[in-house]
């Protein structure tokens, strides 16, 4: 397999998680977003979204960090990424996209590039839009773990899922943006639980080999 990758990228990271996790190697490729290696042909003739992550395996190139995680818990062996149960499942699914399909598309480079032109914002207005849509985000992820009551070390009983794979990165762009993460405690237990694991520790950006 190889992992087209950059160590920054929150959607990477999910998907290194997931791989040290079910203990899969693979190779390295860095693509890096600052200096548009994304959008060169080159990259766009193998991936036209022009985004990472990207997987390549069996011949095969995966996309979307979500859809890669769950193929890789169908196609190889190894600690499952989502529960057998239906409703279980939905309940992991549900957590992720949370921060997937709520948080992170308004927070990503993208879109941090865009409104910076477009509205001719300074880097506080930016790291503002930032913080405010973190703060909309965790708030979410708070109230849903308080009102399903299936936490447990992780974010569903004491099973590293998708979900875990999600939250971490989510935080550590959180901390980098100097965030106010007090008022989501629960949210934090996890996420401290998952960083004394080694496929967290091992996919996270300092260990990266494109890592700056």
């Amino acid at each position: 397999m190889r992992l087209y990758t950059f160590f920054r990228s929150s959607a990477s990271f999910r998907v290194r998680i997931a791989l040290n996790h079910k203990g899969l190697k693979y190779e390295h490729a860095g693509v890096s977003l600052p200096k548009g290696e994304h959008l060169e042909s080159g990259y766009k003739s193998l991936n036209p979204q022009g985004l990472v992550p990207a997987l390549e395996d069996g011949g095969r190139l995966l996309t979307q960090s979500l859809a890669i995680m769950e193929y890789l818990d169908e196609a190889h062996p190894g600690p499952k990424l989502l529960p057998a149960d239906p409703a279980d499942r939905a309940y992991v699914r549900a957590f992720s996209q949370i921060i997937a399909c709520e948080i992170h598309p308004l927070n990503n480079l993208r879109t941090r590039k865009y409104i910076s032109k477009t509205y001719k914002l300074d880097e506080e207005g930016v790291n503002s839009w930032y913080r405010h849509w973190i703060a909309e985000g965790f708030q979410m992820m708070e109230g849903f773990v308080a009102q399903e009551k299936e936490h447990g070390k992780q974010v569903f009983r004491d099973q590293v899922t998708m979900a875990d794979c999600c939250l971490v990165p989510q935080v550590f762009n959180a901390l980098l943006y100097k965030c106010d993460m007090k008022p989501y405690p629960a949210v934090m237990r996890i996420h401290e639980a998952c960083m004394k694991q080694d496929a967290f520790i091992r996919a996270q950006p300092s260990n990266q080999p494109d890592a700056t």
